[in-house]
């Protein structure tokens, strides 16, 4: 088949890998532009145009797709099939139309749950348990076409969003090689989706990251793994953000303490009450320093039994220990 294949992070390399090992010509890759990265805000390409341009592959990175060049020059193609994995636009119309053989997306959740930018992430916050990784034929809606094969991934309690990522990168790159013969033949039997199964896994905001420690302490654990390794959560410490980048639930039993209370830091880490349960705090991060262990910052720090994490958060008398 003639594909255009679009995509942007590291998700959508295999994905790419995998159409043109099945021995598919990809006449064209659109991805998102070029965008500042780290500290020094680097201009970086995506992994997609990295991954194109190293198997000699043309490339193209429309800031908007929809009434494009880019969209001009794939109508003029006429591919027999688009591909797209995390490409990280809505496909207008024009597009969706031009291929023969539809569009398809490698998605990952086990559709109709989890649509949406932020899938991954979101499963893990939710506390599931499993996941996958969704074929679909695209449609106008986001994330509502037809499914054309899917397959489960179970998640690990010690995954984060970075192991997952990996797991169901692997995953769906050899689902899409599974699938693409059946395509080619024209013997797909897609399933519509239940539109009232869906749920959304809407794109992650700062709001996403903050520790509500009223939740219980499983609750906020799944937060952080879910966070990690990209953003992780973050609380506040004597008016500065405090970002938590590994923790573990402690049970506990019940306690007069507030929540968000430290009620012991120890060589193991600083132990913070929550709504139910206690929170192990193993690798943290002070506002203007690099994330380290939670034993390590103590050794130079004063966090004594009683501190409160939270808006305005710092040292209080007279909290249980």
């Amino acid at each position: 088949m003639r594909i255009v294949f679009m995509g942007t992070p590291d998700f959508a390399v295999p994905s790419l890998e995998a159409v043109l090992d099945a021995g598919h010509t990809v006449e064209l890759v659109v991805t998102q532009p070029d965008r500042p990265k780290g500290r020094k805000k680097t201009l970086t390409p995506p992994p997609v145009k990295e991954a194109a341009l190293l198997r000699g592959l043309p490339v193209e990175q429309p800031e908007r797709l929809r009434g494009s060049e880019t969209a001009a020059r794939i109508a003029e193609l006429k591919p027999d099939l688009i591909v797209t994995a995390a490409y990280g636009q809505i496909l207008p119309k024009a597009v969706l139309e031009v291929p023969r053989l539809g569009c398809i997306n490698v998605h990952g959740s086990l559709l109709p749950r989890y649509r949406g930018g932020a899938p991954i992430q979101r499963a893990i916050m939710n506390g599931e348990t499993v996941t996958g990784v969704t074929i679909m034929y695209m449609a106008a809606g986001l994330d509502t076409g037809d499914m054309i094969s899917v397959v489960e991934v179970p998640i690990a309690d010690t995954d984060t969003s970075g192991s997952l990522f990996e797991k169901l990168t692997a995953a769906g790159a050899k689902l899409l090689a599974e699938t693409l013969p059946a395509i080619e033949a024209e013997t797909v039997e897609a399933k519509p989706q239940n539109n009232d199964e869906a749920t959304y896994a809407p794109n992650l905001t700062r709001e996403d990251e903050r520790i509500d420690w009223r939740l219980p302490a499983r609750r906020i654990y799944d937060q952080v793994r879910g966070l990690s390794p990209m953003a992780g959560g973050f609380t506040v410490w004597n008016g500065e953000p405090f970002k938590v980048w590994g923790c573990s639930p402690v049970k506990r039993g019940v306690s007069q303490a507030e929540p968000g209370t430290v009620l012991s830091a120890s060589d193991e880490g600083i132990l913070v009450q929550t709504g139910e349960d206690a929170l192990l705090l193993t690798t943290i991060q002070p506002a203007g320093k690099k994330a380290m262990p939670a034993a390590e910052w103590l050794k130079g720090a004063r966090l004594a039994p009683g501190t409160v994490f939270g808006e305005g958060g710092g040292e209080r008398e007279g909290a249980e220990s």
